[in-house]
């Protein structure tokens, strides 16, 4: 970047600070949002809840069904974005 442009792009500098903390932040987000491992120890509670009595097997099955949904959801998404980084 030469000199001029450097000084012609000063006052631009704060909304490409802004611009680059907001795509941190989303990204972080995302990255918490798709952790495999909150969902994969629901999965385990589940199953200690159903073991145990606690629930019974028709509960047991909805909400494995919306856990695995949920499995599903996120490897998609981790094979989405490794296809667009180049991968994993």
């Amino acid at each position: 970047m030469g000199l001029v442009t450097g000084i012609l792009g000063l006052p631009f500098a704060p909304v490409r600070g802004i611009g680059w903390v907001l795509d941190k932040v989303v990204r972080t987000a995302e990255d918490e949002y798709y952790d495999p491992a909150p969902v994969q120890e629901g999965l385990v509670q589940l199953e200690r809840a159903w073991t145990e009595g606690r629930i019974d097997d028709e509960e047991f099955a909805r909400q494995e069904e919306a856990l695995l949904h949920r499995l599903e959801e996120i490897r998609a998404y981790q094979l989405r974005r490794g296809g667009q980084q180049g991968g994993p």
